[in-house]
């Protein structure tokens, strides 16, 4: 579904990401490691447009996303659950969901679309006339998941979504995004806490200093002793 072939990043005169060739296969949760400022984030934001890079190809469904405007990536099926949430602030829960669905042109597939996102996150629907600035950051991270999910993903990037939550809310945050991969969509997720993201993925990429230094299967890289003493603590 989604591969990524010798891709090349600068930042300015700074080479971040440095050749990368990854892949996600349809139905696949791949997980992408590695250590703070490794270049995770600067891969996802190339992935979905917001960065361009200068060499290498980024193909779903076999279409180069680089000549593709950002804005239109989101309409082939691709959805970017940022780093730190991003929710609107002064937005109830629901308006936030809304706007999260403002490329479909469906009103009954909206609201289809919304129903399933609270079937998802309950907690979302008991708070729907909230304001998302003053909700938990658990429940900020639901609804940014749940903001994305209006569109109809076919695969979703998400980007630290343990970020700044407590042990207990990484846990549920852990469950609802294995259930999402049960459901049937494709993810990418880039997290830091290597542990939970080895524990749910499929297989999984090691990122070091914007290069690929390791990858396989999850379960493999979570025995390695490489990983273990570079990301588990062990």
């Amino acid at each position: 579904m989604l591969e990524i072939k010798d891709v090349n990043v600068f930042y300015g005169a700074i080479h971040a990401i440095k050749g990368i060739t990854l892949a996600v296969g349809d139905g696949e949760l791949v997980s992408l490691i590695g250590a703070n400022g490794a270049g995770k984030t600067t891969t996802l934001h190339t992935i979905s447009g917001l960065l361009h890079a200068t060499s290498g190809e980024i193909l779903m469904d076999g279409k180069n996303l680089q000549k593709v405007p950002a804005n239109s990536i989101i309409g082939m099926g691709l959805a970017h659950v940022p780093e730190g949430r991003h929710v609107f602030a002064r937005m109830t829960v629901e308006e936030n969901l809304r706007m999260g669905a403002y490329i479909v042109r469906d009103s009954k597939k909206i609201n289809e679309n919304l129903e399933s996102v609270y079937q998802h996150f309950p907690r979302l629907k008991e708070r729907w006339k909230q304001y998302a600035g003053t909700l938990s950051g658990g429940e900020q991270q639901m609804l940014a998941t749940g903001r994305a999910l209006m569109t109809n993903p076919k695969i979703l990037l998400m980007d630290e979504p343990s970020m700044g939550l407590s042990p207990l809310l990484v846990k549920e945050i852990f469950a609802i995004i294995q259930e999402l991969h049960k459901s049937g969509i494709t993810i990418l997720l880039v997290e830091q806490n290597a542990k939970m993201a080895l524990s749910v993925a499929d297989r999984a990429y090691v990122l070091e200093t914007g290069t690929i230094a390791m990858e396989g299967n999850a379960a493999a890289l979570s025995a390695d002793d490489r990983v273990r003493k570079a990301y588990l603590g062990a």
